[in-house]
């Protein structure tokens, strides 16, 4: 403190990031990521099972605009190529937006978008392998319909999806962010364009001692401060009662940040993070294989 009244910073650092380890070590016996409790002897049955998953793949694609004639063609091309694969994916994970207009006020299209996803339902089903042994996660995107702006985001609407059910019955429209267990993994899915408000957010501009790549402040950020969206209230509204939902603690194995920035995959710290990309815009997405976090960027030709 110096005399004219005014605190002077020196320093300026994030909270220390606690292993996973020892933070599950110190609250044995709690729940945090809402799968349940297990032994430690149902924790390495589960290892072991995860380990010899070899064939397991997740497909993760953000921004699928439905409404896109462009953007259909490129998921067509990707349901056409898995379908032909050897062993198909386990898991297609379909993140917002799911519409090229922004669903707020202004907008008076809901039934277009209930058709959209009608035609995606049916386009799914023309490819029997992908319909009967994959499974279709839903999550909605910031800018989808919903109640507001405000996070956590519940599932998209019973109206908007009821005739794509019609056609994929087992599909699962979540909310975002998502969680997932697979086998011990724990893993997390979080659709917003995060990086471009957190820059516009920053006041202080992140040191490029160590790095550059706004991305990899952005995971060292949210890892640090256990939050999957550490922004003011006033830029972005939470509802307060379901804060936890976006509590990264302990760190998960593996987080999905769904961002129409460019994409790419960063580990730190022994999280695997990676951003898929925006498919309607670059054609991108990621194969990732849960059993050896193995993250494969891709991309359609332009």
């Amino acid at each position: 403190m110096l005399l004219e009244g005014v605190f002077k910073v020196f320093t300026c650092g994030f909270p220390p990031l606690e292993d996973r380890d020892k933070s599950i070590k110190a609250l044995s016996g709690q729940d945090f990521f809402g799968g349940g409790i297990l032994t430690k002897e149902e924790t390495l049955r589960l290892a072991e099972l995860e380990k010899r998953a070899v064939n397991d793949m997740f497909v993760i694609l953000s921004d699928i605009w439905l409404d896109n004639e462009e953007a259909m063609r490129k998921l067509e091309i990707v349901l056409n190529g898995f379908e032909n694969e050897k062993v198909v994916p386990t898991l297609f994970v379909f993140m917002g937006n799911f519409s090229s207009h922004p669903c707020n006020l202004s907008f008076h299209s809901y039934s277009s978008i209930r058709s959209h996803f009608g035609k995606l339902g049916q386009m799914i089903a023309t490819h029997t392998r992908l319909k009967e042994q994959s499974r279709f996660l839903f999550i909605p995107g910031p800018d989808d319909a919903g109640p507001a702006a405000v996070l956590p985001r519940c599932a998209l609407p019973r109206y908007v999806t009821e005739e794509f059910q019609q056609h994929i019955p087992n599909a699962i429209f979540s909310s975002n962010p998502c969680r997932i267990k697979f086998y011990s993994q724990e893993i997390v899915f979080f659709r917003q364009d995060l990086l471009y408000r957190m820059r516009r957010s920053c006041l202080i501009p992140p040191s490029t001692e160590e790095t550059n790549d706004p991305f990899e402040h952005l995971v060292a950020t949210i890892t640090h401060q256990s939050h999957l969206c550490p922004l003011p209230l006033m830029v972005q509204p939470i509802i307060w009662n379901y804060d936890h939902c976006l509590h990264l603690y302990p760190t998960p194995h593996t987080i999905v940040l769904g961002d129409r920035s460019e994409q790419k995959a960063f580990t730190y710290t022994g999280i695997t993070c990676f951003n898929p990309g925006s498919f309607s815009n670059d054609g991108t997405f990621v194969a990732y294989r849960p059993c050896t976090r193995e993250v494969e960027l891709s991309a359609l030709p332009e």
